[in-house]
């Protein structure tokens, strides 16, 4: 094993990442380049979990807003990170990972049931583990799903990969002026609102010390770079 900072770390993907600059579905071009990104850590010795989201499928906040009822639009969202978290499994097993789906509603024929134990079991055999559906709760994000199962597996940091180099001050899609953060504390995120994760992750992520690296999932190696203990994007703790 090399040198590593974080053995064991879970590594949260937005859904949009997936589809690319599509916007919409999958980009798999774009998708075999973030597996690549996953497949170095693999290869560093470090214990890899990954939670990724659905919005390149469906968004239950945004069905909630056009009028649907919000627990079928929620579930509706689980099973988009489903689908997702079958495609990584798929592109991943094909660059030599070993990899499971392990979901938080019950669908054998598709991937094993959630239990806690199991996944820290496929960790000891050097297996990568994709958590899929969130909590399999409603009104909960897969943000919190992702430090959920961080605690859960005693990931030492979560990766969020984003498509900007880190946390800012403001947006810096929409604000030249905005200023990146090196390091910030959960406390400074939740009194200056700024849009890492929600509020219910940042909350158990405060709770529990787990810290957090917000990076650029489009600069190639800075995953590794961050579990190597190189600095990377930004650091919340």
């Amino acid at each position: 094993m090399a040198d590593l900072k974080y053995s064991r770390v879970l590594i949260k993907l937005s859904g949009e990442a997936l589809a690319g600059d599509r916007g919409f579905g999958f980009d798999f071009e774009t998708m075999s380049r973030l597996a690549d990104e996953v497949v170095q850590v693999v290869q560093l010795g470090a214990a890899v979990g990954l939670v990724v989201g659905g919005g390149n499928i469906v968004r239950g906040g945004q069905l909630a807003q056009m009028g649907m009822e919000r627990v079928g639009a929620d579930y509706m969202g689980m099973l988009g990170t489903v689908i997702n978290a079958l495609a990584l499994q798929d592109i991943l097993g094909r660059k030599g990972v070993d990899v499971r789906v392990m979901t938080a509603i019950r669908m054998e024929e598709l991937a094993e049931p959630y239990i806690r134990l199991r996944a820290l079991r496929h960790f000891e055999k050097g297996r990568t583990v994709i958590f899929a559906a969130g909590t399999g709760n409603p009104y909960f994000s897969t943000d919190t799903a992702a430090v959920l199962r961080a605690i859960q597996i005693k990931a030492q940091v979560i990766i969020k990969a984003t498509s900007v180099d880190g946390v800012y001050s403001a947006d810096p899609k929409k604000d030249p002026n905005a200023t990146l953060f090196e390091e910030i504390s959960y406390r400074d995120v939740m009194l200056q609102d700024l849009k890492v994760m929600d509020q219910t992750a940042v909350t158990l992520s405060r709770e529990n010390a787990l810290p957090l690296i917000v990076l650029n999932i489009h600069r190639p190696g800075a995953i590794a770079d961050a579990v190597r203990g190189e600095r990377v994007g930004t650091l919340v703790r």
